[in-house]
């Protein structure tokens, strides 16, 4: 079905992914009606996009969702990085508020049709007995051992139930690499930014991304064609993470393989260095998704993981390029891009941090 929702809700128009998701939605003269949903006044302002501004409870949430009769809605706000945020502001934002918002959605008489939800590759986990390639029927090999694991799995978890429990909607769950850009701002983007990175003595893993803007036109095409299924987002191809390095001209920093964290900590507390436990699994054994069931929806990557480096890298051998400072979560979100192609990587504007 390739018909293009009428009626469009976004959560978290107020962070990285939500805002970007409504205005690349703006363009499209076929959405009648476009939401932003937001806890925060902090939100930008937008063209087309209304806002909404209400707690993410379940009688909130049924409301806009009743009153607006939106058919699809649009669930990127998920919080995947650690660094920020707490242990219990992770689980109110990934478990509670999607357990609600998919309650609300999936009620009595809603006019739901169709669920987009971003979620993240760190479902997968990562340990020395993964497979070199993640297929979306992959399961995780151990426990998940951070709270934004924990959280990311059991919101996927309420997503299969909705799925099950509401057999008229489709449902779209995208899994998305680690995501390098001109705007984001993420522990790893802000570690290869720096002079020198972290690494884990002895490990040299395989890594794979998947550029911002590929992103959001994945959740475009899973929006407009209505896809079904849980998809991996992720650039084609993988490279070592001493080969990221380089490009990004920033030197490894070897920490030592038992503990890490703790030889990081001092590091971390001064803000000198970024090192979240969901990063540690990372850099000793990499992960690589496969892509190919995306691809065979009709997605065309813009950017392979490498490119997506590459690019990333340009922007910091070009910082007087860009027209903003970096962003905090929750502050207004980026401009709009001049034009629908993908901009020049030396044009993309200063960054902002995912949550």
């Amino acid at each position: 079905m390739t018909e293009t929702s009428r009626r469009v809700l976004v959560t978290g128009a107020d962070t990285f992914w939500g805002a970007r998701i409504l205005r690349a939605l703006e363009g499209d003269a076929a959405i009648e009606m476009l939401l932003g949903l937001t806890s925060s006044a902090a939100a930008g302002t937008f063209e087309r996009a209304r806002l909404v501004c209400t707690e993410p409870t379940y009688s909130a949430l049924r409301g806009v969702v009743c009153s607006s009769q939106v058919d699809t809605v649009i669930h990127p706000a998920m919080i995947v990085g650690s660094v920020h945020a707490s242990g219990h502001e992770i689980h109110e934002a990934n478990v509670i508020s999607t357990m609600n918002l998919l309650a609300a959605a999936g009620t009595s008489g809603s006019s739901v049709r169709h669920l987009v939800v971003k979620s993240s590759s760190l479902v997968y986990g990562s340990t020395r007995e993964d497979p070199a390639t993640f297929s979306e029927e992959t399961p995780r090999s151990d426990v998940p051992r951070t709270d934004v694991e924990r959280s990311l799995v059991e919101a996927e978890g309420l997503v299969d139930d909705f799925a099950h429990d509401n057999p008229s909607a489709t449902v779209a769950l995208l899994r998305v690499a680690d995501v390098l850009g001109a705007h984001i701002v993420t522990s790893i983007t802000k570690n290869l930014s720096r002079p020198m990175c972290p690494c884990v003595g002895g490990f040299d893993p395989l890594v794979q991304f998947v550029h911002e803007d590929d992103v959001v036109r994945a959740v475009e095409l899973a929006t407009r064609h209505r896809l079904a299924g849980t998809f991996n987002v992720a650039g084609p191809g993988r490279l070592p993470w001493s080969e990221v390095a380089a490009i990004c001209k920033t030197r490894r920093l070897p920490l030592p393989p038992v503990r890490p964290a703790l030889a990081m900590a001092p590091l971390a507390r001064l803000g000198i260095f970024d090192f979240p436990p969901e990063l540690d699994a990372l850099l000793r054994y990499g992960r690589g998704m496969d892509t190919s069931r995306l691809v065979a929806a009709g997605f065309e990557y813009r950017y392979t993981s490498v490119g997506a480096v590459q690019s990333f890298a340009h922007r910091l051998l070009h910082p007087a390029r860009s027209a903003r400072a970096p962003l905090s979560a929750g502050t207004a979100p980026p401009p709009r891009p001049r034009s629908r192609g993908t901009p020049a990587p030396g044009r993309r504007r200063g960054p902002r941090r995912e949550p």
